[in-house]
């Protein structure tokens, strides 16, 4: 047997792709698992259909899981994959234009039959009609090798054919020289009460390893070294879990019981999912019966004491824009997640977007203003999400943190955190009484502090402190209903000017200019931040200066803004919308801002960002010869 070379890489980007049905999900996980215990480091982009269960074999019901791994410090999942392991014709289909030329194509030849290419519209199987010629293709009958490495456990064919995600897994890990253990005590865990199918599907995992091995097909088997970390405790983490952790951990850092009611909702629910699990730190789930509910509980948590948050995706936050504006009129502690996704209305539920920016900074009756934050990758979400608490308790505020659907399913190794470096979070109920009426002593619910404006928070069944809350304007101090203009006016200043002085914790935006002489700034938020970084090294690579900035707080912004953005002769600015920061930059700051947009529910493109960037430079550098 010819002993395959090894060949080193510094990079690799693989995507798994299937039937709905054929686990390709389960089976890039597994994948990325191994491969962050390796110690490389990792982006991932789950990407799968919106319907349960889309016709078998069909384009739409393709699922895809793509991973990017390197031997050095990455920022996205990748662009186009190297490889592409497709389990159906439907798969090499729906994926084939995004592999470029040379890629690897590793394709299960089984259901290749002239019933399943008609489906999907090809007259010719191109596995034998010479259009993939321009590929490395290894055609082999995945389905067929697992269920014959699995018949020795009597499942039935259909239940043998599903091990073929696992033969494949094994194949793929040989290739790239994974470990296995990992994958053989999770098989073992999650099929601890099956094990038959347990059995099988480890079977079938170690005889696509054993293939890959002993088969003379592939010339070259890979090697990707781990990636130098800083020193540290390391797990793989998605957006939606570090969004729960940094709930749990702002909650306790300030000392309260954390609530979360929400309704279920693409990409969000995951959060829910982890938060109901963690009674055992004190969080209560309420699972209502629609958002409207759902975020009433929350606030109503809030003013009993605890930190009421609610999490959604854009549909969502539209139903509870009403309730939102109660918590900016009672002045109560509120954290709003939105996990984004494509809309309007239904949309594209299980695909990315930016396009909630507009909603989540203006989308309220009245003047009624919230500070908004946007976590900028997977692991950013458990910062961000501490962060969005502390503001919250701290200015007695509703606060709406913004994650996507590429960060929320998206997984990155994650450097666990001492909490002990984490600042506490000071509540600061009240517990006396802070005024008078009519030389009586009478707690005034709306008196402020002088620094923050935050009003006074008195947690009912305080003996001496009952007070009255509503959706009613309310009258500075006492917090009696009140129809006076005078009194709106103020209010209404006074609210606005609370949420302003919120700048006065935000640090001065950093921007990341390393030749100094840069005249093109690119600016982003949320989940841009990595195509614009991965784009600026490229760009930077071919001797062309280019500087870069990325905003997480964007209301209020950062008090330096202005200042930069008026240094730079261009202003680019790349959302996943029509332009919404682009615009809100525009009529705030009154500067020329080059909004770069694209809204196809996937991350921006890091090739066609670096090749604009470059036409931008170039372009700027002719107009001043």
């Amino acid at each position: 047997m010819q002993v395959p070379e090894t060949l080193p890489l510094r990079r690799v980007v693989i995507r798994f792709a299937g039937d709905s049905g054929d686990g390709m999900q389960l089976t890039g996980d597994r994948f990325t698992a191994e491969t962050a215990l390796f110690g490389n480091d990792i982006a991932t982009l789950p990407n799968f259909p919106a319907e349960i269960r889309a016709p078998q074999g069909t384009l739409p019901g393709v699922s895809s899981f793509q991973l990017h791994f390197a031997s050095f410090g990455i920022v996205t999942p990748g662009d186009v994959p190297d490889v592409l392991v497709a389990m159906n014709p439907a798969a090499l289909k729906a994926n084939l234009r995004d592999l470029p030329r040379g890629g690897v194509i590793v394709v299960d030849t089984a259901d290749f039959t002239k019933r399943n290419l008609a489906k999907i519209g090809w007259a010719s199987n191109p596995l034998e009609d010479g259009s993939l010629t321009n590929y490395s293709v290894h055609a082999i009958d995945l389905t067929g090798l697992a269920t014959a490495a699995v018949s020795e456990f009597g499942l039935s064919r259909k239940d043998a054919s599903r091990t073929k995600n696992m033969f494949a897994l094994g194949l793929l890990s040989w290739l790239y020289s994974r470990p296995t253990d990992a994958t053989f005590r999770f098989l073992g865990e999650k099929f601890a009460k099956l094990p038959v199918i347990r059995d099988a599907n480890i079977a079938a995992f170690k005889a696509g390893y054993a293939y890959g091995e002993t088969t003379e097909v592939f010339e070259v088997q890979y090697q990707v070294p781990p990636a130098p970390m800083p020193k540290g405790r390391y797990r793989q983490i998605t957006g939606n879990l570090a969004t729960a952790y940094g709930l749990i951990v702002g909650a306790q850092k300030a000392g309260m019981r954390l609530f979360l009611g929400t309704y279920p909702i693409t990409p969000a629910s995951d959060i829910l999912h982890e938060l109901s699990k963690r009674k055992d730190v004190g969080v209560m789930t309420f699972q209502a019966e629609d958002e409207i509910a759902a975020v009433g509980a929350a606030i109503g948590a809030s003013f009993a004491g605890s930190l009421g948050v609610t999490s959604t995706s854009g549909p969502g936050v539209a139903l509870k824009s009403e309730a939102i504006g109660l918590g900016v009129m009672t002045e109560l502690p509120l954290v709003v997640v939105n996990v984004q996704r494509s809309g309007p209305s239904t949309g594209m539920p299980t695909k990315t977007e930016q396009a909630d920016l507009l909603q989540a900074l203006f989308g309220r009756n009245g003047e009624s203003p919230v500070p908004v934050l946007a976590a900028k990758s997977s692991t950013d979400c458990f910062d961000t999400a501490v962060e969005a608490c502390r503001i919250a308790v701290k200015y007695r505020t509703p606060v709406i943190m913004l994650s996507d659907g590429y960060l929320a399913n998206g997984a990155e190794p994650w450097k666990i955190p001492n909490l002990d470096d984490i600042e506490q979070i000071e509540p600061g109920f009240a517990t006396e009484i802070n005024g008078e009426i009519n030389g009586k002593p009478h707690f005034m619910p709306y008196d402020r502090d002088p620094e923050t404006l935050a009003r006074s928070w008195a947690i009912p069944g305080t003996p001496g402190l009952e007070h009255r809350i509503g959706g009613i304007e309310k009258a500075a101090l006492t917090g009696n209903v009140s129809y006076d203009p005078d009194n709106h006016e103020l209010m209404t200043r006074t609210r606005q000017a609370k949420i302003d002085g919120i700048v006065r914790d935000i640090p001065d935006l950093e921007v990341d200019d390393p030749s100094g002489e840069a005249r093109v700034l690119v600016l982003g938020w949320g989940s841009t931040y990595g195509p614009i970084d991965a784009s600026a090294r490229l760009v930077r690579k071919t001797g062309r200066n280019v500087a870069t900035a990325h905003l997480r707080h964007l209301n209020p912004m950062p008090a330096n803004l202005g200042q930069v953005l008026t240094a730079y002769d261009r202003v680019l600015v790349p959302e996943m919308n029509l332009g919404q920061l682009a615009t809100v930059l525009q009529a705030r700051y009154l500067v020329p801002v080059s909004s770069y947009s694209r809204v196809r529910g996937l991350p921006i493109s890091i090739t066609e960002l670096e090749s604009d960037l470059i036409s931008t430079i170039d372009a700027l550098q002719e107009e001043n010869r």
